[in-house]
């Protein structure tokens, strides 16, 4: 597989690693240092001016957050119709990995250690005022280290908190929060928050929490969990464009206990914190990382951010 670009020479294609709206993605060797990358290929359109939104804003997210739970960007390389991002090679994404660990599940410090990664991960993208909005466990990268990495940041947005007037088409659909399936594009981090609390049963569970077929089924499973929420205990919910209190059955809600037998205590805890449907009651990234649950976090796992 030949490129034609003096940068882009510097590297063999070797086998594509994935397909997303935004791009292709291809592992490369880089052929001098042997070193293994992946190629984020971005196809420029002929009618568009320069490079598209998305490519620019993952460019720019992403040469901010030099962080270890981060997937590192390596170069940029824009020739004639087409923009390629160098990243940094890593392995399998979450999906693969949980997918190892179907018939004897996954061990629950390696759940404690992943959770703690991705909210530190999340906690720098939010404490430089940006939402990843599509966190899924095909968007975390697990190396062979076991050091999870946040990828893919094509609907990633740098915004003032809170934001105003965001799409609510973001987030994949079993990983959404209710506010947003409800119709609300006022959000702020809490909508990674809910996408967390759901990555977090699945780690347990080995199966995604709420795998709804639409927008409608995705709410009425999360109500028999949560319980269906009500305008008293949620203030602004009567707003949302698709709130209708008579649309939805009356579910009390179900312990989290009976979802996630495997989950001690204090798991199921920080759990109950994530999956809050209203977005105000919805933990923060910064305070999930004091939570007791992570009191046994190995110093090995900590020296980790000890650069940072």
């Amino acid at each position: 597989m030949v490129m034609k670009n003096s940068k882009l020479e510097r590297y063999e294609k070797l086998n594509k690693l994935g397909e997303g709206t935004y791009g292709v993605v291809y592992k490369a060797r880089e052929k001098t240092t042997k070193e293994l990358y992946a190629l984020k290929k971005i196809r420029l359109e002929s009618e568009d001016e320069g490079i598209p939104s998305t490519a620019i804003g993952e460019i720019s997210l992403l040469k901010e957050l030099q962080h270890p739970n981060v997937v590192r960007l390596h170069d940029v390389i824009h020739s004639n119709k087409k923009l390629v991002l160098v990243f940094e090679f890593v392995d399998q994404d979450l999906k693969k990995f949980m997918n190892n660990f179907k018939d004897k599940g996954l061990d629950p410090h390696i759940i404690k250690s992943l959770l703690y990664q991705l909210l530190k991960g999340i906690e720098v993208c939010h404490k430089n005022k940006i939402l990843h909005r599509d966190l899924k466990p095909q968007n975390l990268l697990i190396s062979k280290e076991c050091i999870l990495k946040l990828a893919d940041f094509g609907l990633a947005r740098a915004s003032g908190i809170p934001v105003k007037n965001y799409t609510h088409e973001v987030v994949t659909l079993w990983y959404r929060p209710p506010d947003v399936l409800l119709g609300s594009k006022h959000y702020s981090t809490s909508i990674d928050i809910w996408s967390i609390g759901c990555i977090f049963a699945e780690m347990v569970n080995l199966k995604p929490l709420f795998p709804g077929n639409s927008e409608t089924d995705e709410l009425k499973r999360i109500f028999k969990l949560t319980g269906t929420p009500c305008v008293e205990k949620w203030p602004g919910l009567a707003d949302l464009p698709n709130w209708k209190a008579d649309a939805f059955e009356k579910y009390p809600g179900e312990p989290l206990q009976n979802i996630c037998p495997k989950l001690d205590e204090l798991g199921l805890d920080l759990l109950g914190k994530m999956l809050r449907c209203n977005p105000q009651e919805r933990i923060t990234a910064k305070a999930g990382l004091e939570h007791p649950y992570f009191n046994d976090i190995p110093d090995t796992l900590k020296k980790l951010y000890q650069s940072n």
